[in-house]
């Protein structure tokens, strides 16, 4: 079973009302996004929502390749400890 916390708050600022959406999907994803109307809110929280696996398979793949660049890097002696090399 999938959960998601959905939470859809209207805010007064001073440019009108703004419709505040913050998002958590079950793999812990999470969002905060601000829309003009009510169905702007309701339209991005149910896509936001449908893209749950998509968005974590892509956050594997992007996982995975920062661990291999951190290996490759250990191997050519740039990452060392917490050091990157870089300072």
């Amino acid at each position: 079973m999938s959960k998601y916390y959905i939470t859809i708050e209207q805010s007064r600022v001073s440019f009108g009302d703004t419709f505040k959406v913050e998002l958590e999907d079950h793999h812990g994803n999470y969002t905060c996004v601000y829309e003009r109307s009510i169905e702007e809110a309701m339209t991005y929280a149910q896509n936001w929502c449908k893209q749950a696996e998509q968005r974590e398979k892509e956050k594997q793949i992007h996982a995975k390749a920062i661990k291999e660049m951190n290996e490759l890097d250990k191997k050519a002696g740039i990452l060392t400890g917490f050091s990157d090399g870089l300072d």
